[in-house]
């Protein structure tokens, strides 16, 4: 997880080091003023959404106690027109009549107590049925009000309403045929009721017969099935089994999904009145639930909040047009400006790439006060010490050579050694002595690599080809137990690395390597491959000898980082033990990287005591066969 923070961090560092400073203040500008505006966005139209939506909901919520108001009104006239039903003791005697009546005492009946049921029920237009069932045989049916029993015997709400013993049971019977058609043809139409079952008792403990109270459902539950509502918001019932009531023809509920308004109910508790919110699509719906505890149902409000949040929308996208064309407009200004502010820093911009192409007479014409001209005030005064130190570098450079022409004077002429070196190779095979005459070629080929030193850049090709020569001699020192295996794309062959740069960390991995007992009895091989990364060639020496401790390689990193001056105070007078090494040749070569390429190049180096040490160089991928061209290698250095 850190090396992914890390190499993010570092991505995001390179992409913005290649941004003007410019454009950063412009970026810099733009967040600036954004980010208070998203915010105050965010917070002001949330505010807009839960105010609009509490208002929504204390408007549905009063709708939805409206409706509940009217439905127990509705309850007591059903109970209470149930109740005057059976409150007469001759519609009693009537039911648990022992005979049957006479002619006269039917008719006298039927003028006086049947007409008072009648009128009952005529009095209440909103009650649709009053009926009463007896299984009597001696009681005659008298329609519409008293009828067999068995007529209603087979009805699933039969069994429920006689287990309640007399209690009060509620009921929606959906699509409810007429008991007074004998021949009900399975196409015709029905009607639903809210109807009120009890089981009558006189005294308490002898069934009398069944009391049916009957309402339309759509007179029950007015609001719910009125035609005429506001068109964003509708009601429906749901009763005890999960059956759900409305008008479902209504345009409201077109595209709605009832089944996943019922899910959405089912998952809440429904003790209380509550409410909720769901997304049908891309419309957000508010439900409001309350229950009718008589009815064991409960009445659900259900509102479309597509028009608020719509409208809230637009307003907000108007206000981020609005802001960003405000910014677009500022941060145009505002680069003008920046334009005008930073002139005279382009000015001594240029100037410096004059200077990086290594035209070190450039003359800065500028008085500018402020920081700026303080900038390039310092910029003339280091132009001026660099070009004196380059005088002196210069004078220093020339007394060196001239040392070191003088040393070689005294010198055996390089031409000697080499026709020496072929006068003992040719000897050698005419003694046939080949393994010396290889020798005597490889050691001939690496003094002509180490004494032509005529340019510090060489072929990746040519730095290996001097190591193979040295690996073929030090096989002869350690009787072939030596072996080098190179994983070097043929493309790579042409990649530009620094003389004498990788044949160091060859003779650390053998001089280092080949120290333990188990090097020397089986050898060590030594790997160097080469991959390609972004614009970077790593090149990558790994040994499997003897490695190093974690603190011998906590001590290497340090001498490699150290400053020159604290290196040398502290390491000066060291004198290292037996193959210990002093870490020099490995710092010269990543100090060498580092003076050519740039400090975000050189090497690192990764061990483990007895399994195997790695040396990682990291170099800027340049091919001499082609790619870079001469300038821009001067200019990338």
């Amino acid at each position: 997880m850190r090396d992914a923070l890390r190499r993010g961090k570092s991505r995001i560092t390179q992409l913005t080091s290649r941004i003007s400073i410019q454009a950063k203040l412009i970026v810099a500008y733009i967040v600036i003023i954004l980010i208070p505006i998203i915010l105050f966005s965010w917070y002001l139209f949330n505010g807009f959404y839960q105010n609009t939506l509490q208002d929504t909901l204390k408007k549905n919520q009063y709708m939805l106690e409206s409706e509940k108001a009217n439905i127990h009104n509705n309850i007591e006239i059903v109970g209470r027109t149930a109740q005057l039903s059976i409150a007469d003791r001759e519609v009693i005697d009537y039911l648990q009549n022992a005979r049957e009546l006479e002619v006269r005492e039917l008719v006298d009946f039927n003028m006086n107590t049947f007409s008072n049921l009648q009128r009952l029920m005529f009095n209440n237009p909103i009650i649709a049925n009053v009926r009463l069932f007896t299984d009597n045989p001696k009681t005659m049916e008298i329609w519409p009000v008293i009828f067999k029993e068995s007529r209603v015997a087979g009805r699933t709400w039969y069994p429920r309403v006689v287990a309640k013993k007399g209690a009060v049971w509620w009921e929606i019977l959906q699509n409810e045929k007429d008991v007074m058609k004998r021949d009900t043809l399975d196409g015709e139409a029905a009607s639903t009721y809210v109807s009120l079952l009890r089981e009558i008792y006189y005294p308490s403990d002898t069934h009398v017969g069944i009391l049916e109270v009957d309402m339309l459902i759509d007179k029950f539950f007015q609001k719910t099935f009125s035609p005429i509502q506001d068109g964003e918001s509708h009601m429906l019932v749901v009763d005890r089994t999960g059956r759900i009531f409305t008008d479902t023809a209504n345009d409201f509920f077109q595209g709605m999904d009832l089944e996943q308004l019922h899910r959405e109910w089912e998952a809440r508790s429904h003790e209380e009145a509550f409410h909720f919110n769901f997304t049908v699509g891309d419309t957000p719906y508010l439900i409001l639930s309350t229950p009718i505890e008589q009815l064991e149902a409960h009445l659900l409000n259900v509102v479309s909040l597509k028009k608020p949040v719509t409208q809230i929308q637009k307003a907000r996208n108007l206000f981020i047009t609005a802001a960003v064309v405000l910014i677009a407009l500022l941060s145009i200004i505002t680069y003008f400006l920046q334009s005008l502010i930073l002139k005279k820093l382009h000015i001594l911009r240029d100037s410096m790439k004059k200077v990086r192409r290594g035209d070190l007479n450039v003359y800065i014409d500028m008085d500018a006060g402020g920081e700026v001209g303080e900038l390039a005030h310092h910029f003339r005064q280091m132009l001026k010490k660099m070009n004196e130190l380059i005088v002196e570098a210069v004078n220093k450079q020339a007394s060196k050579k001239e040392a070191e022409l003088n040393s070689l004077k005294n010198q055996i002429d390089a031409h000697f050694l080499y026709n020496t070196l072929e006068n003992l190779k040719m000897m050698a095979e005419v003694e046939a002595q080949y393994t010396i005459s290889d020798a005597l070629t490889s050691l001939g080929s690496m003094m002509r690599y180490s004494l032509k030193w005529s340019k510090d850049h060489v072929r990746l090709r040519d730095e290996i080809q001097h190591i193979q020569n040295y690996m073929a001699i030090m096989n002869i020192r350690y009787d072939g137990m030596l072996e080098l295996k190179l994983d070097i794309p043929e493309d790579y062959m042409e990649q530009e690395v620094l003389k004498m740069s990788l044949q160091p960390l060859i003779e650390n991995a053998v001089k280092h390597g080949m120290y333990i007992d188990r090097a020397r009895r089986e050898g060590i091989t030594i790997s160097i491959r080469a991959c390609k990364k972004d614009n970077t060639m790593m090149i990558e020496i790994t040994d499997d000898g003897a490695g190093m401790s974690r603190d011998k390689l906590g001590e290497l990193h340090e001498k490699m980082v150290m400053e020159d001056g604290p290196f040398h105070l502290k390491y000066s007078r060291y004198v290292p033990k037996e193959n210990e090494g002093n870490g020099i040749g490995l710092r010269n070569v990543s100090q060498r990287i580092k003076m050519y390429y740039g400090r975000e190049y050189g090497i690192t180096i990764d061990s483990a005591e007895g399994e195997f040490t790695q040396v990682m160089m990291k170099l800027p991928y340049l091919i001499l066969s082609g790619g870079m061209s001469a300038d821009e290698k001067i200019a990338y250095r």
